[in-house]
């Protein structure tokens, strides 16, 4: 049988998409038909994006799954019309690009690399950082990507703490989770990451409240969801000198308007939703190798709770 595979997203997603896809179905020797339209009581799979139009599946009479090609499934793990498995994306490209984003950054601030570019004046200063080991760095998520960029950054040292919502256990990492142990999690880090995903739950985690957990002059970044952060909060901890920097590549309205506070504040770097992203090559090969599983009888591997969204 041949299988009928809907491509949903943008027609510049199915130009970058089309051909690696293709080769990763022929490599799994898959039998398919991989189209940007079908007749809805044909298709088998929906490769899905969140620039895609499609909102109703309930036409999908024959569908089998939706394999979602990001990361993040916030804009359709809820959809009450999607009946059917949903399987959010763990690609080996997004998750190494994520790491040296965040080992990166994390190193910039650490290291007090921005005082050396921006004080090119004459001045001779002397800043000397503490060592690795003494910093206490905070992972709020500890998923595929939080638990790969803790472990990164534990293996150069620092003094990693993670949280999450359910009981995690990973070598060199003080796991906390829950909601009675954020708080702890939280206390007197000095660099904070965010890799939650955006659920109801999670929205506001970095708070007026759960900022002033911080040490002072500590460092945000996030690279996760834009509502992680409540940005008066945010912008209060800058202001106070609660916070040293955020740097923040993803927020609730994309782009950032042009008039939003974060643009002129000295205390923030605007990454354009730029930290990591899903690679062509590799995400087809996880889709491709997906169907076939599914096709084979097995369960779906990065299955969606629809209950907790992720």
């Amino acid at each position: 049988m041949t299988l009928k595979i809907l491509f949903s997203a943008s027609k510049k997603n199915w130009s970058e998409y089309k051909a690696p896809l293709e080769e990763a179905f022929a490599s799994v020797s898959l039998d398919y038909d991989l189209r940007t339209s079908f007749a809805p009581s044909e298709v088998d799979y929906i490769i899905y994006a969140p620039s895609s139009s499609l909102q109703d599946f309930s036409p999908f009479t024959s569908l089998k799954a939706v394999l979602n090609l990001w990361a993040g499934v916030e804009g359709v793990a809820f959809n009450e019309t999607l009946k059917v498995p949903l399987a959010r994306m763990v690609d080996s490209g997004l998750t190494s690009g994520m790491v040296e984003w965040v080992t990166g950054h994390t190193l910039r601030h650490h290291l007090g690399i921005d005082k050396h570019i921006h004080g090119q004046d004459g001045v001779w200063r002397s800043y000397v950082p503490p060592l690795a080991k003494d910093r206490v760095v905070t992972i709020l998520g500890l998923g595929t990507l939080g638990t790969a960029c803790g472990t990164a950054l534990r293996s150069l040292g620092f003094n990693v703490r993670g949280w999450s919502r359910r009981k995690k256990s990973i070598d060199g990492i003080s796991c906390f989770y829950g909601n009675d142990q954020i708080d702890l999690s939280l206390t007197d880090a000095e660099i904070v990451i965010l890799l939650l995903p955006d659920t109801p739950p999670t929205q506001n985690v970095l708070n007026h409240h759960t900022l002033n957990l911080t040490k002072r002059g500590a460092v945000v970044l996030n690279p996760g969801r834009g509502p992680l952060i409540d940005d008066d909060a945010l912008i209060a901890a800058l202001d106070s000198g609660q916070l040293e920097h955020a740097t923040l590549d993803v927020f609730r309205v994309e782009p950032l308007p042009e008039n939003h506070r974060y643009w002129s504040h000295k205390k923030v770097t605007v990454v354009p939703h730029k930290a990591s992203e899903t690679r062509p090559k590799t995400s087809s090969q996880v889709i491709a190798k997906n169907i076939k599983r599914a096709e084979n009888g097995k369960e779906l591997l990065h299955l969606v709770d629809k209950e907790t969204g992720y």
